[in-house]
């Protein structure tokens, strides 16, 4: 991949976070964006997702199916690595920002959202994975 789409940058540092998280011993990191969220879906179908995940994390980085809500536990962990989280992060698949929920990460530093998926170690999609949700998400 020569040049590479906001979404695919923010995907990469999403993946270098997962690596950071997974080595810390710390539950996986939530997939709170949907715009991300569809790239990460289609580098999963590609043959360059492997190359892509090992550039960037050192490792492939698995695909796994989990349902949350709440704070967003690994919004620190990237500020500490990259600066605050750009637009992208607020932003759907169709390019529609979320005002209000970027607007509440820009005065408190905190993410709250909604997530469908998450990193897993290894290679298979739809692995058992360990995840945080709240009590919201699981009533």
């Amino acid at each position: 991949m020569s040049t590479k789409t906001v979404e695919q940058v923010e995907l990469g540092r999403f993946l270098k976070v997962t690596a950071r998280q997974f080595d810390a011993g710390r539950t996986a990191p939530e997939m709170f964006s949907p715009a991300i969220d569809a790239e990460w879906h289609r580098l999963l179908n590609s043959p360059d997702y492997q190359a892509f995940c090992t550039e960037h994390a050192g490792r492939e980085i698995a695909h796994a199916s989990t349902m949350g809500a709440g704070e967003v536990s690994w919004a620190r962990s990237y500020e500490e690595m990259f600066g605050q989280l750009p637009e992208i992060w607020f932003t759907d698949q169709h390019g529609h920002l979320d005002h209000e929920g970027l607007a509440h990460y820009r005065e408190t530093g905190t993410v709250v959202a909604e997530w469908n998926c998450a990193p897993a170690p290894g290679d298979g999609d739809d692995v058992a994975v360990p995840t945080r949700q709240t009590a919201a998400a699981t009533q």
